[in-house]
């Protein structure tokens, strides 16, 4: 394979799951058409976050969560970097998580969404979205589970009410004075899978095996849809968690914010991810030898990225 695979989601999943997993064995990532989140929910998304993003600092300060490593509301401009990376990336961004009723056994683990009262229609219109690219992430990860060699199902069980997030990213203009920073650092995902919206924006870029750096370019309404570490993990490195970044744009580009809203989709607080017994055929060294549980596993990496 010589491309990253640009697939449509309405097509068997029989037909798509090799051509998808060949692609994220090889790049990590996938382009990802006719998903099944409507255009007029994806537009409505944007245009919300772009109005919450455009209040003032104070107004959007007021929904930072002190203690809470930015799981719930508002992380601001120059808070995270990327591991090992010695400057922080040149963006903020809002986070929701999954609503879950009150007693749920996982709530421990969650908490709950809080909302900005700024912005109409952003509870109703943000709860939607995530519940369809959690729809759409669930069929992704059944042509997975086909190309695995597992039943089509196996996914559903570990990802059921899963600590799952929706990220509005908003990448201000770049200034001359960034020092070396840039929009997103190299880095790699934590989770199950990643739905990116918004990546037509040039700027995204993956690793390749050979160490090239391969923008990455949807069409419009596409997702680009890449491999988390905790697959990576489960799957023995047979899928990949590539590493990716986000430039910074050139000309007039660099004068124009950036928007994206990428959906980290997670295995459930409690699931233990455990190398698939599928993927230690023909003698294969297990590099996962430790048993680990999702939410163990990425508290410890929440710490390296300056979140937790």
């Amino acid at each position: 394979m010589n491309q990253i695979a640009s697939v449509s989601l309405s097509r068997p999943l029989a037909e798509l799951s090799d051509e998808l997993g060949n692609s994220f064995s090889e790049f990590g990532f996938a382009i990802v058409r006719d998903h099944g989140v409507p255009a007029e929910l994806i537009a409505k998304a944007e245009r919300l976050s772009r109005e919450f993003f455009a209040l003032s600092d104070d107004a959007k300060r007021a929904y930072l969560l002190a203690g809470k490593g930015g799981a719930r509301g508002y992380t601001a401009f120059g808070t995270e970097k990327a591991k090992d990376a010695d400057v922080k990336d040149l963006k903020e961004f809002w986070h929701v998580g999954r609503s879950l009723p009150e007693g749920h056994s996982l709530s421990e683990y969650m908490a709950p969404n809080i909302w900005p009262t700024e912005v109409e229609g952003f509870r109703e219109t943000f709860e939607a979205l995530f519940l369809a690219l959690e729809k759409s992430g669930g069929r992704i990860l059944r042509a997975i589970a086909l190309h695995l060699g597992l039943k089509e199902d196996y996914f559903d069980a570990t990802v059921e009410d899963g600590n799952s997030i929706l990220r509005l990213i908003h990448y201000p203009p770049v200034s001359e004075a960034a020092d070396g920073a840039i929009r997103a650092a190299a880095h790699e995902d934590i989770n199950t899978i990643t739905l990116l919206l918004g990546a037509e924006e040039a700027g995204l870029e993956l690793l390749s095996k050979s160490g090239e750096w391969i923008p990455v370019s949807p069409p419009a309404g596409a997702l680009a849809v890449n491999i988390g570490d905790m697959l990576q993990r489960l799957t023995n490195n047979k899928m990949r968690s590539t590493t990716h970044r986000v430039v910074n744009p050139v000309g007039d580009a660099a004068r124009r914010a950036r928007y994206s809203m990428p959906f980290f989709l997670h295995f459930r607080p409690d699931f233990v991810i455990e190398t698939l017994p599928e993927c230690l055929a023909d003698g294969k060294t297990n590099h996962y030898p430790d048993p680990l549980s999702s939410h163990d596993y990425l508290q410890q990496r929440l710490r390296e990225i300056g979140l937790a």
